[in-house]
């Protein structure tokens, strides 16, 4: 589990790619400081394995279902990436719950400055946009950030100028696709609520699960 507070911005030095997978070599320091063979750390949000290390960098596979979901597949030598470490049990809890499993991308639609804040406008599909509400939690690229506006077609955040400098939100702009992972608690409450199997965004109800009616009943 991460939190979606970026440790420190990454540089990828390598790509191999195969026929659907790839292997990312990322140099990094801070996050190496205690760094094993099967960690997860979170590159631009996403959960991936080391399976290799040394004093200036990691190694970690990518497999075709994370190359179709993601920006990675984008990603080319001298990319900057945010980094992060899986949440330590006596860590503090600065961000939110976050899985590294992204959902989908967005794309940079506007971006604006605001005296010292920064406006991003980000353009996605609708079955991520249903999870998104206003003052609550996304994971854009792997920080977490705060959600200011929502309509029908895209969604906005105003970050600070320390969140642009210590990520690599500040080096993005308009039209670059960004990683994006939904609040986990809003997907899990849909499915409880409507008592069913979710596939590709859709619901199937069955009986049994937890209705309006059943909490009108209980005093909800």
């Amino acid at each position: 589990m991460f939190t979606g507070i970026v440790e420190e911005i990454g540089t990828l030095k390598a790509v191999q790619k195969g026929r659907h997978s790839a292997v990312l070599r990322i140099q990094a320091r801070k996050i190496l400081e205690d760094v094993h063979i099967g960690d997860s750390i979170a590159v631009n949000g996403i959960c991936l394995t080391v399976t290799e290390f040394s004093q200036t960098e990691f190694a970690a596979d990518v497999m075709h279902e994370t190359l179709n979901r993601t920006n990675l597949g984008q990603l080319q030598q001298g990319s900057p990436v945010n980094l992060e470490r899986a949440m330590a049990a006596n860590g503090r809890f600065g961000g939110h719950i976050v899985s590294g499993h992204v959902d989908g991308v967005g794309t940079i639609a506007t971006i604006t400055r605001d005296d010292n804040a920064i406006w991003y406008t980000i353009s996605t599909a609708p079955e991520i946009l249903r999870y998104i509400v206003e003052k609550g939690s996304i994971t854009i690229d792997g920080t977490s950030l705060t959600v200011a506006r929502v309509d029908s077609t895209s969604f906005a955040i105003s970050a600070i100028p320390h969140t642009v400098a210590v990520t690599i939100l500040g080096r993005k702009k308009v039209g670059d696709q960004v990683n994006l992972e939904n609040d986990i608690i809003g997907k899990y409450v849909e499915k409880l609520m409507q008592g069913g199997s979710q596939s590709s965004g859709t619901v199937e109800p069955k009986k049994g699960g937890i209705t309006m009616d059943f909490l009108a009943a209980n005093g909800f």
